[in-house]
């Protein structure tokens, strides 16, 4: 009994939190301004009518009927209204003009529809469909409907469908828009019929749609404009009106208004002798002020103190504010929470910085005297408060995944600055748990870029990032999704020991990178084209070979090289085909079999030793087959392959095992070309040149591994 007489009291001393600040009454289908204040949807029609405007008071049509819009229970106020006949005002909106004040025959631009706020005094700019591109506030209605049933406020809901004397109302009904006894619901939805399938609900006066619609499409809103700080429906996206802002999910919103209000209320609620001991000092000032005010200020000193009593009255558990914000974060209508949350946790932030910073509104002294604070005032003019940090960038272009993933950032131009970040990923491609999706955290990030080691092979991850700073957690970046190669990443270094024509390769210090640089053969073979020319091929190795399991690396061709040959082979048959390679006619050479054409066709079904990926000037070249040991022509001519473009890096993923080669997009992970390999033996990473070329292999994000060499069979550490 104590506890349902301590509601009934929150409930009541909640009562201005609900109050029209038009009709003084409790609202009736609210509708939120622009300055996120709310007002009944009739009186707000009654403003913009006393404002001589007409045609601009939205659709009556739209808004649904219920029994809380019937002359028996509606204002007494709303009655003496004259409102324009309803043939007047659909020629009027068919013929395009209006009555209202500014508006002229014929204008080309159409008009602004201004609002003057009751509540902060303000004109708010309605755009040029007026109250029809307002929102409803259903988490209002909601708070006021469970007020009504707390308190009793206007006596028990009757039956509509009774015969006097009706008797008390036990259900509602959405879909038929009343509500009726336990008989007559039985009556009116019978057993069998489509009406039995309508669900019920509790007895209400006010019929509210199921979602939150968008007032310019009339779909359900999924998303929450940042930059517009409004609510969106898909077709809101795709228009040229919310081009470039920045836009995320309902949910997303949701669980960062709810994380902030609630916040921000357990402060205020965790802070209640605080919040008596100022109530207690500010009546204390309240009396010594009325004894030694002076007469001309004593009533405004008086006001301004009751108003302060009031404001931090409102903040006590289950009083005004406080209790409506109780209630708020009882709604479980993600758009509807977000609506009414956006508004409110201004008002819970305002109220917490009056208490963290609490000053009395009037002092009881008076002393006269005259003080230059103009020096202070230009100073205080110029402080720029601590503000938290914008949501951060991630730098796509650094940031990427290899044998770890290497996440880079940057704050915006004018963004205040961060102490530290907080990063979170998280697996995508995992079947999901029930509940809110479970990110992992790293905390206290120092710098602009972070190192997330061991991920998982094959996988997708979600990343994102905020700064932090003495004024708390900014906003989070937009979420960026990374692929992770297939397989283990091999670490290796280009061994210029084995190959030919090294004079004409060039290694760099790091030996990650090599070029081929077109030597005194190349220009014979110019000379002699008409003739027959001969080109030498100019290979090199990786010092790594591998022996079992799936193994994954990446390189970056120059698209200026003339042909480029990249894949793997035995060891043994590289070595064999390689020291002593004599020159060979171009272009029906092919470096990939090692074989004629006949002896290729007497071993057609046996893996073959290498196999290779076929680059030049910009594209690759794609056999019409699954093997890459096609020529630059092969048997059917060119005809039988095809190119395509040369992306930034490639992956190779060897399945030692399965006797597999993948040639991959290492930036999109998308398939180019899969083939057979021969595994008898080690097998090591190769280049061939044809021409001038350059080959780079990316860089491992990590430190530096032992490098573990495999020379004719036998494994040694450097």
């Amino acid at each position: 009994m104590a506890a349902k007489r301590g509601t009934k009291t929150s409930m009541k001393n909640m009562e201005k939190e609900l109050l029209c600040p038009v009709c003084q009454e409790m609202y009736k289908q609210p509708l939120v301004l622009p300055c996120t204040h709310n007002v009944c949807q009739a009186c707000a029609r009654e403003v913009l009518g006393q404002q001589g405007y007409i045609g601009h008071c939205g659709d009556p049509s739209s808004e649904p009927t219920s029994p809380a819009s019937t002359p028996s229970t509606r204002s007494p106020r709303l009655s003496r209204r004259t409102l324009p006949k309803p043939d007047r005002l659909d020629r009027l909106l068919k013929s395009g003009f209006g009555t209202y004040p500014g508006r002229k025959r014929g204008a080309l631009h159409p008009q602004v529809i201004m609002f003057p706020c009751p509540a902060c005094q303000g004109d708010v700019e309605l755009g040029e469909r007026g109250l029809a591109g307002l929102f409803r506030n259903l988490t209002l209605e909601r708070v006021v409907e469970r007020y009504r049933q707390s308190v009793s406020v206007g006596g028990a809901i009757l039956c509509q469908l009774c015969k006097p004397p009706p008797l008390e109302a036990t259900k509602g009904c959405t879909e038929c828009r009343a509500t009726f006894c336990n008989e007559c619901f039985k009556l009116f939805h019978p057993w069998g019929t489509q009406k039995a399938q309508h669900e019920p609900t509790l007895p209400t006066l006010s019929f509210r749609p199921k979602g939150l619609m968008c007032p310019d499409h009339k779909e359900e809103v999924t998303h929450y404009c940042k930059t517009c700080q409004r609510l969106v429906c898909q077709l809101c996206r795709v228009r040229r009106t919310h081009g470039g802002h920045k836009i995320t999910p309902v949910l997303s919103a949701y669980q960062a208004l709810k994380d902030k209000l609630t916040k921000s209320l357990t402060y205020i609620l965790g802070n209640q002798d605080t919040v008596q001991t100022q109530i207690c000092e500010l009546e204390e000032t309240k009396r010594a002020s009325l004894l030694q005010a002076i007469e001309e200020c004593q009533q405004e000193r008086l006001a301004r103190l009751s108003a302060q009593i009031q404001e931090h009255r409102s903040l006590l558990d289950g009083s005004g504010l406080v209790g409506y914000a109780q209630e708020v974060l009882k709604e479980t209508d993600q758009p509807c929470f977000v609506q009414a949350a956006k508004q409110l946790h201004n008002r819970i932030a305002r109220a917490t910085e009056a208490l963290q910073t609490f000053r009395p509104a009037a002092s009881s002294s008076f002393r006269h005297c005259q003080l230059d604070v103009g020096r202070e005032m230009k100073l205080l003019t110029e402080l720029n408060f601590l503000q938290v940090p914008e949501a951060p960038v991630i730098d796509t272009q650094r940031t990427f995944a290899y044998d770890q993933i290497f996440l880079c950032w940057r704050l915006p131009p004018h963004s205040p600055p961060a102490w530290h970040y907080t990063i979170e990923f998280r697996r995508t491609d995992v079947p999901a748990q029930p509940g809110p999706a479970r990110w992992q955290r790293r905390e206290e990030v120092r710098g602009t870029s972070a190192l997330l080691e061991n991920p998982d092979t094959g996988s997708v991850y979600v990343l994102r990032v905020r700064g932090c700073n003495k004024a708390g957690y900014g906003e989070y970046s937009e979420d960026v999704h990374l692929h992770t190669p297939p397989a283990p990443v091999l670490h290796f270094f280009l061994d210029g020991r084995w190959g030919t024509s090294r004079e004409r390769l060039a290694i760099s210090k790091d030996q990650r990178a090599v070029r081929s640089v077109p030597g005194l053969p190349l220009l014979l073979a110019a000379e002699r084209l008409l003739t027959g020319c001969h080109l030498s091929v100019d290979v090199v190795l990786g010092d790594v070979a591998v022996t079992q399991g799936r193994s994954y690396w990446a390189c970056a061709v120059d698209p200026a090289s003339y042909l480029v040959k990249v894949g793997v082979g035995l060891e043994s048959k590289l070595q064999e085909s390689f020291q002593g390679a004599p020159d060979v006619i171009s272009p029906r050479y092919d470096p990939d079999s090692g074989h004629d054409s006949g002896a290729e066709d007497a071993t057609v079904e046996a893996s073959p030793p290498f196999a290779f990926l076929t680059i030049g000037m910009g594209k690759i070249l794609l056999g019409s087959g699954a093997s890459s040991n096609a020529g630059l022509t092969g048997r059917d001519g060119p005809a039988a392959s095809c190119t395509v473009p040369l992306p930034p890096r490639l992956g190779i993923c060897l399945d030692y095992e399965r006797g597999r080669v993948s040639f991959l997009d290492a930036v999109s992970f998308r398939g180019l070309l899969e083939c057979p390999l021969d595994c008898s033996g080690p097998v090591c990473p190769a280049f061939c040149f044809i021409g001038g070329g350059a080959v780079q292999l990316q860089e491992p994000v990590g430190t530096k591994p032992e490098r573990k060499v495999t020379i004719g069979g036998f494994a040694k550490l450097d």
